[in-house]
């Protein structure tokens, strides 16, 4: 199988070093010295550092060449861009005219000056196109790259866009689950970087477990509120990329969401620990996306609206807890 991966990031390198292993595999990337280090080493030591990539696996800096290396029925393109580089990416594609036949998206987000979610962006660039879905889960990428077992689900309205990723990614450690729920899915992966930075604060602040499965399980309750309103199905968000993904982005010491929230309760600026992280941390872009349409629903989410008062209104993170602890009583 043919498949091209769009973004040379930690994830897309993961994935593509994955697919690499059975698939006739090229990861694209418009950075020239990057692709000629990874041509070189075979290691991406910029976002993937220790991870050797499999030799099969070829690079490309021409979209054109990426995209027509997958371009047939039969092939898959990965999008593995951030959120914020979605929309010029479809653009990029459209104008070159190799709009692939089957393509899944792995960023994990809302816009942030449109606040839409991934689907409704590609909707709005390609509204002709119908073989499309997310593919998410509960993943760090270096434990993939290393070969560990993962978990994904791939979710599309189109057989053929499930059935051509699952054929891609379903081999070794990795096990594809499939479903239809576009909206579910993409919600959890969004608000769940939200709740990690939370937890995060919680545990830099050195507040117990208990507070942290507290969080959790409230924070859970906050997304499920908010993905059914948008139109995800309630069952969704108590799967992988629901509860799943938010366990662990919340508490591993690999999130990169959890890590802001912990440097901020021990008293670090947000650029200051932005600038320090060397990766997105997508929970701390759509953040305000995430609180502005929960307002707009008139869906209460508490936990989301203190994690915006810490990260945009200087709020101290040890009185955005106690504002939510000062709550009143409420039936679960």
């Amino acid at each position: 199988m043919k498949v091209a991966v769009l973004g040379a990031g930690a994830w897309g390198t993961a994935l593509a070093g994955h697919l690499a292993t059975a698939h006739d595999t090229v990861l694209w990337a418009r950075d020239t010295a990057l692709i000629d280090t990874l041509r070189t080493t075979h290691e991406n030591a910029r976002y993937l550092a220790g991870v050797l990539l499999p030799d099969s696996l070829r690079y490309e800096t021409s979209l054109d060449a990426a995209l027509g290396h997958a371009v047939d029925d039969a092939a898959l393109v990965v999008v593995a861009t951030p959120v914020a580089g979605l929309r010029g990416l479809l653009r990029a594609m459209r104008d070159a005219g190799k709009v692939p036949a089957h393509f899944v998206w792995l960023c994990k987000g809302f816009e942030a000056d449109t606040q839409l979610l991934p689907h409704q962006v590609v909707a709005a660039e390609l509204p002709a196109h119908r073989s499309n879905g997310v593919l998410s889960g509960p993943s760090f990428a270096r434990e993939v790259g290393e070969g560990l077992p993962v978990a994904l689900t791939v979710a599309s309205a189109s057989a053929a866009c499930r059935e051509r990723t699952l054929a891609a990614f379903h081999h070794r450690a990795m096990r594809i689950y499939t479903g239809d729920d576009i909206v579910g899915v993409e919600v959890g992966g969004a608000v769940k970087n939200v709740l990690a930075i939370a937890t995060g604060i919680s545990d830099g602040l050195g507040l117990g477990l208990n507070a942290r499965a507290a969080l959790i399980t409230r924070g859970l309750a906050e997304m499920s509120r908010l993905g059914v309103t948008l139109g995800g199905r309630a069952e969704t968000f108590m799967g992988l990329t629901g509860l799943g993904d938010l366990i662990l982005t919340a508490t591993g010491d690999l999130s990169r969401n959890r890590t802001v929230g912990m440097q901020l309760a021990k008293g670090r600026t947000l650029d200051d620990v932005l600038g320090g992280l060397g990766h997105v941390a997508e929970g701390v872009r759509c953040a305000q996306a995430v609180l502005a349409i929960a307002r707009a629903h008139a869906i209460d989410m508490p936990i989301t609206q203190a994690v915006c008062a810490v990260l945009f209104e200087g709020v101290a993170p040890r009185d955005a807890v106690s504002a939510l602890l000062r709550r009143d009583a409420k039936a679960e």
